[in-house]
């Protein structure tokens, strides 16, 4: 065998040893993005559980007061009905209200 086959032979083994060697890192990159992207999506869904549940408490507590200020409008409504009535029985003349409790008067809204 002549010298320059066995040269050849160990740079063909050399090349072949880094080839391999890279290939080995991309898989183990790739086997690790793997193993972490169940993780990643776990954690995600957790952060969105999360948020989910904090809107969900903040919903109930602005429909409560919603409901508590529609209750408080209410009674300050007939109230000032109440008032009215007292002030023309007794011979006075009621100030006209806003227009925006007039048409709360008649609508309601």
């Amino acid at each position: 065998m002549s010298p320059l086959v066995g040269v050849a032979g160990a740079v063909a083994a050399v090349l072949a040893a880094i080839v391999a060697g890279w290939f080995s890192v991309r898989g183990s990159r790739a086997a690790a993005r793997i193993s972490t992207a169940p993780t990643a999506k776990a954690i995600d869904l957790s952060v969105l559980q999360a948020s989910v549940e904090r809107l969900k408490e903040e919903c109930t507590e602005l429909r409560q007061e919603q409901t508590r200020t529609r209750g408080v409008l209410w009674s300050i409504s007939r109230w000032a009905l109440v008032l009215r009535d007292q002030v023309t029985t007794l011979g006075g003349t009621p100030q006209p209200p806003p227009q925006d409790v007039e048409d709360h008067y008649r609508t309601g809204v």
